[in-house]
């Protein structure tokens, strides 16, 4: 009696895997493509919200054309972005940074003067060196052509901005 019902289970697993696979690769995509809009809307607001507050407190006039360019540069992103999730059903971009990132604006927030500077930039290149590994991957991984295109077309800006922080953090101004 027990193995025509064993048979019957490995016989209805058997054929249901194949589907089980596939929704669970789906799952995963829709998963890494909804964890890149998290994660570049979060590093946008960061990377706007830091730079506005470099706007007025940088000391160096380099920081703070670089400040400048990066509001620019991060609300366009950041409309891009948005434009591209309200057509997608299940993303939406987050409307407040984690933690980690309020956190850092907190520090940047307390900090003062040529202090204020050095920290910002050293922020600005973290920032920069994650937001290229995130882009990168969208780019390479994706599953949503919308978004990986976004992903690549954005690359290049960002890894000049990369350049540009690391120039500020050498002190070398901004290339």
């Amino acid at each position: 009696m027990r193995s025509p019902l064993l048979a019957a289970a490995l016989l209805a697993s058997a054929v249901a895997a194949p589907a089980l696979a596939q929704t669970m690769a789906s799952g995963t995509a829709a998963v890494s493509d909804a964890t890149f809009v998290k994660k570049a809307a979060i590093s946008d607001m960061f990377e706007i919200q830091a730079s506005q507050l470099a706007q007025t407190k940088a000391t160096s006039a380099d920081v703070k054309n670089f400040a400048s360019k990066m509001v620019t540069d991060h609300t366009k992103t950041s409309d891009q972005l948005k434009s591209i999730v309200s057509a997608k059903s299940g993303m939406k971009p987050p409307t407040t940074m984690d933690a980690q990132h309020k956190a850092l604006l907190g520090k940047l927030k307390a900090a003062s003067g040529a202090n204020f500077d050095t920290l910002y930039t050293q922020q600005q290149v973290q920032a920069h060196q994650q937001a290229v590994m995130l882009f990168t991957s969208e780019s390479q991984t994706g599953k949503d052509t919308d978004l990986k295109n976004f992903a690549s077309q954005s690359l290049p800006t960002l890894q000049q901005h990369l350049s540009m922080a690391q120039g500020l953090q050498k002190g070398g101004g901004t290339p």
